[in-house]
């Protein structure tokens, strides 16, 4: 919670915002003092509004660089413009500290333990940004994770790999009080997905997180269609899509709870040591 805080505390994130390249900047030390390697993915967007050049840019952190089989675990660290869903305030402020910061915040305390993480496994957080630098109905969502898949993929193609990702995860809204997490119906419908969505609510069936619920609820657009769709990188989505305060003003610090991070953080720690 306190990295949820000290997120929330530069304030509105959007990408290509002064307080994103703040964030990114506290983000690239935060890890790079836990050991990891960290690089940027940088490109360059057009505002559909204007026709001004933003840019983006994706981190890649790298834990045991020397294990070619990996795992990816991914965030999106944007926040969306404006509080659209605001029915008093759609052009208010919008912390997004459960869409945005809860995931961000996570793969951050997540970082004490990957130096010791034993195993034949590497691990890389990829926060992707510009998730949702969306002003209209016909902007398009998932634009870094977009990026990072396609070149993914383009490397793959020319033989640039020196590692390939056994499977993926990206966590999104896991910070809510009220935290139940559905599988997500394009996770458990994908057949080389669906193993890793049934060892993750597996481990937390046997941890004993009640907040992990086995039966498909939701299908989300999330960086999780991309990567797994272009990418051809097998990714599930842990989200908790039945956030009230999705998309408005109310999505603050308030609406959080260190325990329901603690619960997605302990089930992903776990799964990740239990991978061989």
């Amino acid at each position: 919670m306190a990295h949820l805080e000290t997120i929330c505390g530069l304030g509105p994130r959007p990408a290509g915002s002064p307080t994103m390249n703040r964030q990114r900047a506290l983000l690239a030390a935060h890890f790079r003092a836990a050991g990891a390697t960290v690089a940027g993915q940088a490109f360059e967007i057009r505002d559909r509004r204007n026709g001004e050049r933003v840019h983006v840019e994706n981190l890649v952190v790298t834990w045991h660089p020397d294990r070619a089989d990996r795992v990816l675990i991914g965030a999106h660290y944007d926040t969306r413009p404006f509080p659209d869903r605001d029915p008093t305030e759609p052009r208010g402020v919008f912390l997004g500290a459960n869409d945005g910061a809860s995931g961000v915040a996570l793969l951050m305390e997540l970082a004490a333990a990957m130096p010791s993480l034993a195993g034949p496994v590497g691990v890389d957080f990829v926060l992707f940004d510009a998730e949702e630098y969306v002003f209209g109905p016909r902007d398009p969502y998932c634009i870094g994770s977009t990026f990072f898949a396609r070149q993914h993929a383009a490397d793959r193609r020319a033989g640039r790999l020196d590692h390939e990702y056994r499977c993926g995860v990206v966590v999104d809204m896991v910070a809510d009080r009220d935290l139940v997490i559905w599988q997500e119906l394009n996770s458990v419908e994908w057949p080389d997905t669906r193993p890793v969505v049934d060892g993750i609510w597996d481990t937390a069936r046997r941890l004993g997180i009640r907040q992990f619920v086995p039966r498909p609820r939701h299908r989300v657009e999330d960086d999780h269609v991309p990567l797994r769709m272009i990418g051809g990188i097998p990714t599930c989505d842990i989200i908790d899509f039945d956030y009230p305060a999705w998309h408005t003003t109310d999505d603050t610090p308030a609406r959080c709870a260190g325990e329901s991070l603690e619960a997605v953080g302990g089930v992903l720690l776990a799964w990740l040591r239990e991978q061989r």
